[in-house]
């Protein structure tokens, strides 16, 4: 996932913008591996192999 692409994520329950990084495995251009944390709701989304699934945890 490429990191300005953090600028544009939202949380997929409440909605809330910008989302927190937890980074794994990345570079400063790449991230590989993580978790992207809502602050708002506590809702996570997992980075695996550079792709963030958005996809409600409820729903996955």
């Amino acid at each position: 996932m490429k990191r300005p692409l953090l600028d544009l994520l939202a949380c997929s329950v409440c909605r809330y913008h910008p989302l927190l990084l937890d980074e794994v495995k990345g570079d400063s251009m790449d991230i590989e591996e993580g978790t992207l944390t809502c602050p708002q709701c506590g809702a996570t989304y997992p980075i695996i192999e550079s792709i963030p699934n958005m996809i409600p945890p409820k729903d996955r």
